[in-house]
C-alpha cells in the first residue's frame, strides 16, 4: 500500500494520524508541509480526492481564518486556494 501524509509535526491530529497509519505496519512517504507545501494543482487534488469542498478542507477554528475574512461566502474556490497557499502556520 502506497500512502503518502503531509504532515506536521507540531499538530497533534497530524501525529496521531501517521501513528494511526504506522500503526496497520505501513511506513507512508512523509512530507513536511510547512517546508514542501504541495501546489495548487496537488493541493486542489487532495481536497477533491476527499470529496471535500474547499471551503470545508479550510481550518475555520484557526486565528488567521478570521483575521483573512475567509468566513466571506462570496469568497469563491480560486480565492480560497490561493489563501491556502499563502499561509505558512
Amino acid at each position: 500500500m502506497d500512502i503518502t501524509i503531509y504532515h506536521n509535526a507540531r499538530c497533534g491530529t497530524s501525529r496521531n494520524t501517521l501513528a494511526l497509519i504506522r500503526n496497520t505496519g505501513v511506513e507512508p512517504r512523509v512530507i513536511d508541509y510547512l517546508a514542501t507545501p504541495p501546489n495548487r494543482a496537488t493541493l486542489a487534488g487532495m481536497i477533491a480526492s476527499a470529496g471535500l469542498t474547499v471551503r470545508e478542507a479550510m481550518r475555520s477554528k484557526e486565528a488567521v481564518f478570521a483575521e483573512l475574512g475567509l468566513a466571506d461566502a462570496a469568497l469563491g474556490d480560486d480565492a480560497l486556494l490561493d489563501a491556502m497557499q499563502s499561509i505558512r502556520c
